[in-house]
């Protein structure tokens, strides 16, 4: 598979508006052979992320915030990066990944399960969402006002964070990744916060280029085990939250059973117009 250059070595000539910061290669093994991300030595402020989106992308790099004081006490570098263990995220299906996940953790659904929850067998994917289908035709008496641009959402919700309106997220500094899909920045970095639920976090971020294509996520925010993405066309009816939180289910056990309510029900309804989604692997 043919890849794009790398443009964090020459990040210096590039143009861009960045404050002091720093390159990460740093993997368990020793240093990577190139920059996995860059970051910036100070917090971020809200209109960092629209200032410098635009301009990033066009240098083939997407922004994320990555949070400088985590539970390993620093930055990325700090993270247990191992961009060894990934392969592709085009070279998985994601309906394939959930089910597969949804069929290891059965039993544990099964003796969940509460009345009007899926039942133990794989539902599918959630037919609902599309940030270019997720408002009714605009020509119809019942339409309302169009979904937001998904990078719009996005930094929304980055300025909510740096503004301190996420738990998870205490010293978010502002990050720059080597990728032209926002759904690929954990697989491009190496990320392992996933690491007891699948060592290869390509195959998670095949289920986020699902939700990318379907409900317009961007992935927004990033500790050592924490994702925060934003959802330009989040759920409308309680239809679709659950079949949406089935697959949050499969994704990330723990988002429902240790961080959640505890319950798919309870979890479903906040869903409901939602615009940023979080999940945290134990």
């Amino acid at each position: 598979m043919a890849t794009l250059p790398n443009p964090l070595p020459r990040l210096a000539t590039l143009g861009l508006p960045l404050p002091p910061g720093r390159l990460v290669d740093e993997t368990p093994d020793g240093p990577w052979h190139e920059p996995l991300l860059w970051y910036a030595d100070r917090p971020a402020s809200p209109g960092d992320w629209s200032a410098l989106a635009a301009p990033a992308a066009r240098a083939g790099l997407l922004p994320v915030l990555v949070d400088t004081e985590g539970v390993h006490g620093g930055g990325p570098e700090s993270w247990a990066l191992r961009p060894e263990l990934m392969s592709y995220p085009g070279d998985h299906d994601a309906e394939e990944v959930l089910a597969e996940f949804w069929e290891e953790h059965q039993e544990v659904y099964e003796a969940e399960y509460e009345e009007g929850a899926p039942g133990p067998d794989w539902p599918g994917l959630s037919s609902a969402g599309s940030p270019d289908a997720g408002s009714p035709d605009a020509g119809s008496p019942d339409a309302g006002p169009p979904d937001p641009d998904p990078d719009m959402r996005a930094a929304e919700v980055a300025d909510l964070v740096c503004d301190g309106g996420a738990d998870a997220f205490h010293h978010p500094s502002l990050a720059l990744v080597p990728t032209r899909r926002s759904a690929d920045i954990p697989a491009a970095i190496g990320w392992t916060g996933p690491l007891n639920h699948d060592n290869d976090v390509a195959r998670l971020c095949a289920v986020l280029r699902s939700w990318e294509d379907r409900f317009g996520i961007r992935v927004v925010a990033l500790t050592s085990s924490d994702l925060l993405v934003s959802v330009a066309a989040p759920p409308t009816t309680p239809a679709e939250a659950e079949a949406i939180a089935a697959e949050h289910l499969a994704f990330c056990p723990d988002a429902i059973w240790q961080t959640g309510p505890g319950d798919l029900v309870s979890y479903a309804k906040d869903l409901i117009g939602q615009r940023r989604w979080s999940f945290w692997w134990d």
